[in-house]
């Protein structure tokens, strides 16, 4: 098993204008994972989040962040 480490980041929004209308947002604070390689990282980043970003439809402005420690 290895230590990973991930946050999830909300990105900002824009109106047609280009003019920022949300700014970008942490919605998972980093945290500390084991893993037995990176693709299960990443499947266990993607599973911490929260139903409501995924409810309201935020899936698109997500970033998934992973890295090894």
């Amino acid at each position: 098993m290895t230590l990973y480490e991930f946050a999830v980041i909300r990105d900002e929004q824009e109106d047609r204008d280009g003019k920022i209308t949300e700014k970008a947002e942490i919605v998972v604070e980093p945290r500390a994972i084991l893993a037995r390689d990176d693709a299960q990282a990443q499947l266990l980043a993607a599973r911490a989040i929260p139903q409501d970003e995924i409810d309201n439809d935020n899936l698109d402005r997500l970033t998934v962040v992973v890295r090894p420690f």
